[in-house]
């Protein structure tokens, strides 16, 4: 299975919230639902799961980016970028998976 990557503009975004929030990652989950079948939830958290898989790590070695296995099915090959422009800042996802998705590029759907 392929992996996530993450952007160099989106690791410096976490790092940034890293220092504001204290340690922690961004958990990134797939769920069922969204106005294309599927969407995308993005969490600052700080505890891992038991199932989870580190996708990436911050330069002193701890989790940056965090996914689940059923998650990853969905976003293997997917690459995690931070946004910013005049309509606002957000992480977005480049899915090579997702046929369609709606226009505020929180869901999605595959075929």
């Amino acid at each position: 299975m392929q992996e996530l990557t993450i952007s160099k503009s989106a690791l410096k975004r976490i790092e940034y919230i890293q220092k504001q929030e204290g340690e922690g990652f961004l958990r990134i989950t797939v769920d069922g639902g969204g106005c294309s079948g599927f969407s995308y939830s993005f969490k600052f958290d700080k505890e891992t799961l038991k199932d989870d898989i580190v996708a990436s790590k911050d330069d002193n070695g701890k989790p940056a980016l965090v996914t689940d296995n059923v998650s990853l099915t969905y976003l293997a090959g997917s690459e995690i970028n931070w946004k910013e422009d005049l309509s606002g800042a957000s992480f977005t996802i480049d899915n090579p998976n997702a046929t369609s998705s709606c226009g505020c590029g929180t869901s999605f759907s595959v075929t």
